[in-house]
């Protein structure tokens, strides 16, 4: 019988991350099943206290639950306890042990957007959930000096920061109030613009208006569908240094979450053949303009939205990916 892998979160739906771990199951020969699992939050502590059976390798989990599912498992690793998210779940038996694989994938992922330049030491980020978490995270273990975070809702950003006390108190990280002049004001200080947050997924929204975006940064987009988001579009236009989108960050974090699973090594790009034929398979995860051209593009917004928190629902597969 095969095993079965789930993928938690409310609202949750088939997805480009799902599509690949079920491709590399079957290439390297796994009897296992990756299944999406829709669960209201009343269900959640049964659902996960279901992933002890035989019958289960393990889950991911993606929003709202990243941090909610942290206290449900009997031990975290290092880096679920430092960022108090998790979104991945093996088993030790009966036991359950919490894994992020965010923080995995994104180390590589900062080291390949900065390139040859030096490091720079001060960044902004837009989101205050488990991605954000993880992006913090990586920061601050890097060595940056100043991070300044922004989410429409401010307890939220300041929540994150406050989690980061005592890891953080070598540096400046702080969440600020989503005003433009704020933003702006911010991304002229900084170098790097990092958006871990929701927005961006549909149509041609966007968490930060193009004119607010000077020259010269390094611009990374944790979303990987659409391929290239209007943020990152933007970016271009306004003359960025380098920009990348959540691709990279999804290979390792389904590489780390694989292994985790079965026990074996698997190179993160040997999965991307499997992540664009997923793509194509998926006419909402191709470029705007492809699906513009196919009538699947959402009407653009008549204004630029608001970042919406980690913790409102979103649907799964669209933004970071579940590992």
């Amino acid at each position: 019988m095969a095993k079965r892998v789930l993928l938690i979160g409310h609202p949750v739906s088939s997805s480009l991350a799902g599509a690949l771990l079920q491709a590399a199951f079957d290439t390297a020969g796994i009897d296992a099943r990756y299944e999406p699992v829709d669960v209201p939050l009343l269900s959640l502590p049964e659902t996960v206290a279901g992933l002890r059976g035989d019958d289960t390798l393990g889950a991911n989990i993606t929003v709202p639950y990243k941090e909610r599912v942290a206290p449900m498992v009997d031990r975290l690793t290092e880096e679920a306890h430092a960022t108090g998210a998790v979104d991945t779940i093996t088993r030790e038996g009966a036991r359950l042990v919490g894994h992020n694989t965010d923080v995995l994938g994104f180390r590589p992922t900062l080291d390949a957007l900065v390139g040859r330049a030096k490091m720079p030491k001060a960044a902004v980020v837009l989101g205050a959930g488990g991605g954000a978490r993880a992006v913090v995270y990586g920061l601050v273990t890097q060595g940056f000096q100043r991070v300044i975070v922004f989410n429409r809702h401010l307890h939220r950003g300041e929540s994150l920061v406050k989690h980061f006390g005592k890891s953080a108190a070598h540096m400046e990280l702080r969440a600020m109030p989503w005003h433009e002049s704020v933003i702006e004001a911010e991304l002229a200080k900084t170098k790097i613009l990092i958006n871990a947050s929701s927005v961006g997924r549909t149509g041609d929204e966007t968490p930060i208006p193009g004119e607010l975006l000077p020259p010269e940064l390094l611009v990374l987009d944790l979303l990987y569908t659409p391929r290239e988001t209007r943020l990152l579009r933007d970016a271009k236009a306004a003359g960025a240094t380098s920009v990348m989108n959540g691709d990279m960050m999804l290979l390792h974090q389904a590489a780390a979450a694989f292994g985790l699973w079965t026990g074996r090594t698997i190179a993160p790009e040997s999965l991307r053949e499997h992540l664009e034929a997923a793509r194509d398979g998926n006419p909402a995860a191709r470029d705007d303009s492809t699906a513009a051209r196919d009538g699947n593009a959402a009407a653009p917004d008549a204004a630029t939205p608001e970042l919406r928190s980690e913790a409102e629902p979103q649907p799964a597969g669209a933004g970071t990916s579940e590992g």
